[in-house]
């Protein structure tokens, strides 16, 4: 039994050792070198171990880095590789046991490198001209193809025998040029996989940097703040940097050296002589260096290092002046005084001395390297004076000037004759040279003037001139005058003339050439001008057996020609001249006698050909005078008419034109008494041709002609700030605008905040107005006046015909406010009335208010309450017992009763005053124990009382506050307060006024109320 039963359990274990089966997934695997991959192995049966080993036949441990196992669960096992790299590769084998029963599957892994490039970085540079290598290293199982391609086409080294693809996959570019420069495709194939990867490298190629210099010589001048600029352009790739050294020591940007951004300027600043030298350019890039060499020359201005000031004495026999300088190139040396020059071209050389004499031989120069000399001889008091020593070369030059000083004595200079006549001034001058400086003395007769007895001469003297101011009373003024000078050196005198002034001599008149109704006088200048200037001609014609006709003329310079116009056409006259000078009027000259021409018709030809008389009865052409005005850009035309023809000229017509367009402009037609035009808006340097027409009733002259050029317009410098071309005017006005708005806005605002200003002041008086915020303001201080009433006593309004609110006449309804009483007033005696207090002290005014107090009443009641009150000069309201009448209104009433108006259900009466009225009442007296007087009653105007009653039948007399004494204890019962104006109250109760009663209304404040 117990045999059959371990046959069958091992029948079943055999079953279950044979039913164990294993299957790798994947059954094959590639891996390229890097990557990672896993295997599973699953088990079919029950396996109590599943096993990896590697191709070695190691079993693989679970504590590998690059090889891991796991269990998944009973039945798997999973074969991981990480990062595979060769290896890895081989047959792995996974193996199942059970017991003794084990069960295995094999997977074989391959292992390939893919394509790879190990070297091929981008950019590779190379120099132009150099054998290029360009770096591609690429690995891969198995090896790949290399295929290079540049701008799109692929690289065949058997066409090209400069390009050549290495063994080791590069690419060799012999002689490589800048052409060359650009992308190259270097591309891997693996056939056997159908791999392909490629990798794109930039080759650029450097340029060995080229230099220039922009001058090879640069010349500066030291000792003038001045620079010198160095500079070289250099060229290459990439972009070469330059720098600049001096004796193999490199510049840099400092006190002395200035570099420009890419270095190619040097600045040599406040260059000197020690910076004379040869400058190095160096231009360096990554293809290599070059270098080129700038020299600097310094040259030095002239500079005159000594000179010397002399002094002598007059008639010394040398004076010796030396002047040394300095400079590079050496400067030459040449004397000048005032403008005379001492060297005249044959300045001496420097390699061997000279000299230059004057041809007086009393002035010599001599010069020597940089030293030169000048030698004055024989001196005079005319040398005496600024000697100036100029040393210049071909950079510049140096002036320095030197001062003589001569001694000598006295000078004496001027006009010796002086002409004048009695009681005219004139001055005797006598100009002195002298060093040192002269004194001078008047005499006359060997007497020092002025002298005691002497009158009408005056003595002032200047540094160099002394004036005798002499106004001659008698002919013994006139006569010798001695001026005496003195110094140190020596003294000398001068005997001067003062002569009698005579009328000149009368002038020669030449010829006469007559015109129709003109005549041209040509005459000479008299003999003898008297010792003073002929100030005017005077010039007189008539006709014959007539009395002479003159007019005197302005002498000008170089005058010998007047006209004479206003003439008669064929007509005998006779001329004659005389001058007029200080002095008076001279002889005149014999009368010449001549006759105007007639005035010729147009069908007889002129007689004679004379080019200046007028044809046909037409003036003759103006003479024309052109000036300049206002820096040429206007021109003044004067003419002058010799003869009108006979008839008188009746106007001018003048045209213009530049002469270089054929346009005339505009004609102007001037009047007849015109003598001259103003031609504005001309062009700048315009040559221009100007007629000149005279026309009379006969026809028109030949036209004067002349031609003028204008100004050359002036350079301008144009303004910082043109701005926006507005005139003052208009600025002035914009300025004025502006305030006058500002005004208006300030106006505006003190109009709505503090209700003061020209709007305020317009709104009061011209319309009536109380200004924004005044209703809120008087139903403000209305309800201050009052305090709560408890009593709940309607408060009714009396209003006239003629009194109209704002909402009464909208016909609406007028709405409650602050002082409406809320509540329904209980009803009264039919006779109650209220006390009204005045409670604010009056204004000091003469005029009269209206005030009506009108309070919210219930349907039931109807109570009218009547005040009027005048306004006072004063107001002793202010008082403590006005105060306290205040607070106790219902004690002590001071002012009228009241008057019941209806025959309304009474109501109590009020425990709070009203609001006062404008009408106060008499103030009340207080006495010594404190009780108030009475007064009489107090009568209202009729217009007032006229105005809120009014009645049928005539005004009747209303008692205005009567007083009452203070002991009088106020009626708070509901009964009617008695007085001994009873008569007043019943008539005041009897008027048949328009009364109304305003149920749930707010008091309405308008214009004629004022405020509580």
């Amino acid at each position: 039994m117990l045999q059959i039963r371990d046959l069958i359990w091992g029948l079943l274990l055999i079953g279950c050792a044979a039913a164990i089966q294993v299957e790798i997934t994947p059954a094959q695997g590639e891996i390229s070198v890097g990557e990672s991959k896993f295997f599973l192995c699953e088990v079919v049966g029950d396996a109590k171990d599943i096993d990896w080993y590697s191709p070695s036949g190691e079993k693989i441990l679970a504590n590998r880095p690059d090889i891991f196992v796991s269990r998944a669960d009973e039945t798997t096992s999973i074969l991981t590789i990480y990062h595979a790299n060769v290896d890895n590769a081989g047959i792995y084998k996974c193996v199942a046991k059970n017991g003794e029963i084990e069960a295995q599957a094999t997977v074989q892994v391959k292992i390939f490198q893919k394509i790879t490039f190990q070297s091929a970085p981008s950019p590779q540079e190379f120099n132009e001209g150099d054998d290029a290598d360009i770096v591609c290293n690429v690995v891969s199982s198995p090896p790949p193809t290399i295929i290079w391609k540049h701008r799109g086409s692929k690289i065949q080294a058997a066409k090209d025998v400069r390009f050549k693809i290495m063994d080791n996959g590069h690419l060799q570019i012999r002689s490589i040029k800048k052409t060359d420069e650009g992308m190259y495709h270097c591309e891997a194939r693996v056939m056997a996989r159908g791999e392909i990867d490629f990798k794109m490298i930039k080759v650029i190629v450097n340029v060995l940097p080229t230099i220039r210099a922009r001058q090879s010589e640069v010349n500066a001048t030291a000792d003038t703040l001045s620079s010198a600029l160095l500079a070289c352009d250099a060229d290459g790739f990439p972009e070469p940097t330059v720098t600049w050294t001096r004796n193999n020591i490199v510049l840099e940007t400092g006190d002395k050296y200035s570099l420009n951004e890419d270095g190619s300027e040097l600045v040599i600043k406040d260059v000197t002589k020690v910076d004379e030298g040869d400058y190095t350019c160096i231009a360096k890039n990554k293809a290599g260096e070059k270098a080129e060499e700038v020299s600097l020359n310094v040259f030095v201005q002239p500079h005159i290092t000594y000179m010397s000031n002399q002094s002598a004495s007059e008639f010394d026999e040398e004076v010796i002046f030396t002047c040394e300088a300095s400079g590079d190139p050496t400067p030459t040396i040449s004397w000048s005084f005032q403008n005379r020059q001492f060297t005249e071209g044959e300045q001496a050389s420097w390699t061997r001395p000279d000299k230059y004499e004057s041809l007086d031989r009393n002035i010599v120069v001599r010069s020597h390297a940089r030293v030169s000399s000048l030698t004055l001889k024989n001196i005079q008091f005319t040398y005496a004076g600024q000697y100036l020593c100029t040393a210049s070369n071909s950079i510049g030059q140096d002036n320095q000037h030197m001062y003589l000083e001569v001694r000598y004595a006295p000078k004496i200079q001027g006009e010796v004759t002086v002409y004048t006549w009695e009681g005219n001034p004139a001055n005797i001058s006598c100009e002195v040279e002298a060093h040192p400086r002269a004194s001078v003395v008047w005499f006359r007769y060997g007497l020092q003037l002025p002298t005691a007895n002497s009158t009408g001469i005056t003595i002032y003297n200047t540094p160099t001139i002394s004036y005798l101011e002499i106004t001659p009373d008698s002919q013994n003024d006139f006569g010798s005058y001695n001026c005496t000078a003195t110094n140190v050196i020596g003294t000398e005198s001068k005997e001067f003339l003062l002569i009698q002034a005579e009328v000149p001599s009368a002038p020669e008149i030449q010829r006469v050439e007559p015109f129709s109704s003109t005549a041209v006088v040509e005459f000479e200048e008299p003999d003898s001008m008297g010792g003073v200037p002929i100030i005017k001609y005077k010039v007189e014609w008539r006709l014959h057996g007539q009395s002479w006709t003159g007019k005197e003329y302005d002498a000008k310079d170089d005058m010998t020609r007047i006209t004479i116009v206003d003439l008669k056409p064929e007509t005998a006259y006779e001329v004659k001249m005389s001058a007029i000078n200080g002095k008076g009027e001279g002889e005149s000259s014999l009368p010449r006698a001549f006759t105007t021409e007639p005035v010729l018709s147009s069908e007889v030809p002129p007689p004679i050909a004379a080019t200046s008389m007028a044809r046909k009865g037409e003036p003759s052409a103006p003479i024309l005078e052109v000036k300049g005005q206002n820096g040429g850009e206007s021109l003044k035309v004067n003419w002058t008419t010799q003869d009108d023809g006979g008839s008188p000229i009746e106007r001018y017509l003048v045209r213009y034109k530049a002469k270089h367009v054929s346009d005339w402009k505009p004609q102007l037609r001037l009047p007849h008494n015109s003598e001259h035009v103003v031609l504005n808006a001309l062009d700048w340097n315009t040559e221009y041709e100007i007629h000149v027409v005279a026309e009379n009733q006969q026809g028109k002259s030949e036209p004067g002609i002349i031609s003028f050029r204008t100004g050359t317009k002036p350079t301008v410098i144009p303004a910082v700030d043109s701005g926006s071309g507005l005139g003052t005017g208009a600025i002035v006005g914009i300025l004025i605008v502006v305030f006058f708005l500002l005004l208006v806005g300030v106006d505006v605002t003190c109009y709505f905040l503090n209700k003061c200003g020209l709007l305020m002041c317009i709104a009061v008086n011209f319309c009536g107005k109380t200004g924004p915020g005044a209703k809120g303001k008087d139903i403000e201080e209305g309800k201050a006046a009052f305090t709560k009433d408890e009593s709940k006593e309607p408060i009714v309004e009396v209003r006239t015909e003629e009194e109209h609110t704002t909402n009464q006449e909208g016909g609406g309804p007028t709405e409650p406010n602050e002082t409406t009483p809320l509540t329904e007033p209980e009803p009264a005696a039919a006779n109650t009335t209220s006390t009204v207090v005045n409670l604010f002290p009056s204004t000091a005014t003469n005029s009269v208010n209206e005030s009506l107090s009108t309070a919210q009443s219930s349907p039931t009641s109807e109570a009218t309450t009547i005040t009027k009150v005048a306004s006072a000069s004063s107001s002793p309201q202010n008082s403590p017992v006005a105060q306290a009448s205040l607070l106790k209104a219902n004690t002590q009433p001071d002012v009228g009763p009241l008057v019941d108006l209806s025959d309304t259900p009474n109501v109590p009466p009020l425990s709070s005053p009203t609001l006062p009225v404008s009408e106060p009442v008499s103030p009340p007296s207080s006495n010594v124990d404190g009780s108030q007087s009475q007064c009489g009653p107090v009568k209202a105007p009729d217009n007032i009382l006229n105005k809120d009653l009014q009645v049928d039948g005539p005004t009747k007399d209303v008692p205005s506050a009567l007083c009452t004494d203070s002991t009088t204890p106020a009626q708070n019962d509901g009964k009617t307060v008695k007085d001994g104006n009873a008569k007043g109250e019943t008539e005041l109760k009897n008027a048949t006024a328009e009364v109304k009663t305003v149920p749930n209304e707010a008091p309405q404040v308008n214009g004629n109320e004022s405020k509580a």
